[in-house]
């Protein structure tokens, strides 16, 4: 969501480059929406964040306006100029909000975070962080991440690579009507963007419909939203031509429709999608009604001096607000819509003074403005900054602390000497609470816990949370004599490391069939607050091929505990259902001769344990947990009753190679055990592989006679 449309020196300009004082104020409107919105003032605007959609109509109608007066009066369009005039007017401001951002996360943030957030920063910098969030939303491994600091530059970065891209087109139309004789620039040019946003729109539809988490933030599925200002600004022409009656009803209707729009639309509708038009047409509205509506009309109001300050301040405010916002997250929790709003107040102080000491001076400097190369050379110097300020963030996490003798290296490397030690107490006595103040070292370290996933995730052998199709990954030995199904969610691919060696060494084959977030039932999953349905279309589609297939047993394991007692209703959960949903799945393949033997989850943590770890390296018993609270939690519970419940149906217990002594410690055998999450760390698992292969081929060999 963005306010990065101020255009010209320092006022929003109409058609013919006059000041627009009520685009000012549309501005203040988008902003206001925006800081309500995100100041958790949901029972008064649980859509302002359509106030990021005004911004982009805003931003097209500008821009396109800027470039077509360009042509129009000498033919070209000076692409140095215009991008010299960008950097300047954007990039300093910017450089100095991800400084203090990166100061703010390394002091409020944990920091097994850093190096995301770092990241992050980078990504704002350079204006793609849109691209980074978009790829976080379906990252099954990124669900500890929290929220970004920089979260909001995503439409920032929209912006940006419209800015870059939007000229390149309307310096190519015009080269176009020059070469004939003809044509007129503005039709021309109405045809060219249609091509562009028709397009667009049509992806924003299908990836909405298909992949909201991603179609939210990518730049393909938000182009007809400037398009849309684009057509206004060509139309320019024709509007004073609008009588003012019509004018004064087309404004006052559209700035209505905005404000509606914030009030009645929530974050369960899809976005942007076809949603997006109302509050998009209505900003079209308000911006053609301000040609012509009169004294009287909604420009009027719009024109209001505070508005137009507030309108003026409003990049400096979408900048200043949101860091601010999380940075207080942070340090006192949620904040709820007063303490949410107090902030959002608070954060006029460092804009205003951004607006006056950074933004302004440079803008308006003398020897900048003469030289589009020295403007140039600033924005990018200024983009550099916020790059170093995300990478000093990156580098800034500390050595993992793991054994000196590997030469300090980590994961699956350093994990080598401690394999298999687990159980046998390398190091301190494994499961003792106490000896943990004897840990000198660990692998994984606990900034890196969240990357120290098996293989199965590299090979792409986990279905994501959209698709129903069935992703068939093959492990173990590829001509056993065994065949076993691995079917359920990411805590049974935790296995996978073990699993695989046991098979190899036993001449079993091996078929996973695993999706993100989704046991193996016949249930309703809820899928945060709505219902799971792609998991039942899996679920279906699994159970089929199983059938198909007729393997000599499967095995299985998931998080969730509880499904959906009403599928249409997303809200009452229980372990009944769950139960009879396992048992629904189990016994169908017991019909078809088929056993299922279940690994039971494992204890669930009631935090991330890495990130304890990593914020008390010197007292490591801080972050155990007891085993009975951790069994409760867990999936564990629900699988053992649909056992109970199933003629054949086996069931292997590791905890007690978690807990051994009804304490879960975070570290065993100087490896860490979890890592997102539930999740055990790969080097854990492997170091299990013996003791898994002692209950699971017995198991086996049950299923089998």
């Amino acid at each position: 969501m963005t306010a990065q449309n101020a255009v010209e020196s320092r006022t929003s300009r109409g058609s013919g480059g006059g000041f627009r004082p009520d685009i000012e104020g549309l501005r203040a409107v988008a902003i206001g929406l925006v800081l309500l919105y995100h100041a958790e003032v949901v029972e008064l605007v649980p859509g302002g964040f359509v106030g990021v959609d005004v911004f982009f109509v805003i931003s097209g109608f500008l821009i396109t306006g800027l470039l077509i007066r360009e042509l129009e009066r000498s033919g070209r369009v000076s692409l140095g100029r215009f991008y010299a005039r960008r950097a300047k007017r954007l990039l300093p401001a910017t450089g100095v909000v991800l400084v203090v951002t990166a100061v703010l996360t390394w002091l409020s943030v944990s920091v097994v975070q850093w190096r995301v957030f770092g990241g992050d920063i980078v990504g704002a910098a350079l204006y793609v962080v849109n691209w980074v969030l978009a790829g976080r939303s379906v990252d099954y491994l990124a669900e500890d991440v929290g929220v970004s600091p920089v979260q909001h530059f995503w439409s920032l970065a929209v912006e940006e690579q419209f800015y870059i891209v939007w000229p390149l087109l309307l310096v190519l139309v015009g080269w176009w009507v020059r070469r004939r004789t003809h044509a007129r620039l503005r039709p021309v040019m109405a045809v060219a963007i249609g091509v562009v946003i028709v397009p667009s729109f049509v992806i924003s539809l299908v990836w909405t419909a298909s992949n909201p988490a991603v179609a939210f933030f990518v730049t393909p599925t938000r182009l007809w939203e400037l398009g849309i200002g684009a057509f206004v600004a060509i139309g320019a022409p024709l509007w004073p031509r609008v009588p003012a009656r019509v004018a004064w009803v087309l404004g006052w209707f559209g700035l209505v429709a905005v404000v509606v729009s914030a009030v009645v639309l929530t974050e369960q509708v899809a976005w942007p999608g076809y949603a997006a038009l109302w509050p998009t047409v209505a900003t079209a509205l308000v911006i053609v009604a301000g040609f012509t509506s009169g004294r009287w009309g909604a420009a009027s109001l719009l024109a209001w001096k505070p508005a137009v300050w507030v309108g003026g301040l409003s990049y400096s405010l979408y900048l200043w607000h949101w860091p601010l916002l999380v940075t207080a997250t942070n340090l006192w929790g949620e904040l709820g819509g007063k303490k949410g709003l107090l902030v959002a107040a608070a954060s006029f102080v460092p804009a205003y003074l951004s607006y006056r000491l950074v933004e302004n001076p440079l803008r308006f400097s003398k020897g900048l403005s003469g030289s589009n190369r020295l403007s140039l050379s600033l924005g990018g110097n200024f983009t550099l900054v916020g790059v170093v300020a995300g990478l000093v963030l990156v580098l800034a996490v500390p050595t993992s602390t793991t054994n000196p003798e590997q030469g300090g290296g980590q994961g699956q490397a350093a994990g080598a000497a401690v394999l298999g030690s687990a159980a046998t107490g390398g190091g301190p006595t494994p499961g003792s609470v106490a000896s943990l103040a004897e840990v000198e070292w660990y692998t994984p370290g606990a900034t890196e816990a969240v990357t120290d996933v098996p293989p199965s995730y590299a090979r792409g052998c986990q279905q994501d949370q959209e698709s129903t199709e069935v992703r068939v990954c093959e492990l173990g030995d590829p001509d056993g004599a065994v065949t076993l199904v691995v079917v359920g969610d990411s805590k049974i691919l935790q296995w996978w490391s073990a699993i695989d060696q046991i098979a190899q060494d036993q001449g079993w084959r091996i078929i996973s069939m695993t999706k993100s977030a989704c046991g193996f039932h016949a249930g309703m999953q809820n899928q945060g607050a709505e219902p799971y349905e792609s998991c039942v279309g899996w679920n279906e589609n699994v159970r089929a091929e199983i059938l198909e297939i007729d393997p000599d047993a499967v095995l299985t394991s998931q998080r969730k505990k509880s499904a959906l007692e009403d599928p249409t209703d997303g809200s009452t959960l229980s372990t009944d259902a769950m139960v009879e949903a396992l048992e629904e799945h189990w016994t169908v393949l017991g019909d078809a001769g088929i056993p299922v033997i279940a690994l039971l989850d494992n204890p669930s943590p009631g935090g991330n344990v890495y990130e304890c770890v990593a914020e008390n390296p010197d007292d490591l018993s801080a972050c155990a947990f007891d085993l009975d609270e951790g069994f409760d939690g867990s999936g564990a519970p629900s699988m053992l009753d649909a056992a109970e419940r199933v003629d054949g149906a086996q069931t292997i217990d590791m905890s007690p190679y978690l807990c051994p002594d009804g304490t879960c410690p975070p570290v065993i055998g100087n490896v860490l055990i979890y890592r997102q999450g539930t999740h055990l760390t790969d080097t854990y698992v492997r170091s299990l592989t013996d003791d898994l292969a002692s209950l699971l081929v017995p198991a086996v060999d049950r299923a089998v006679e």
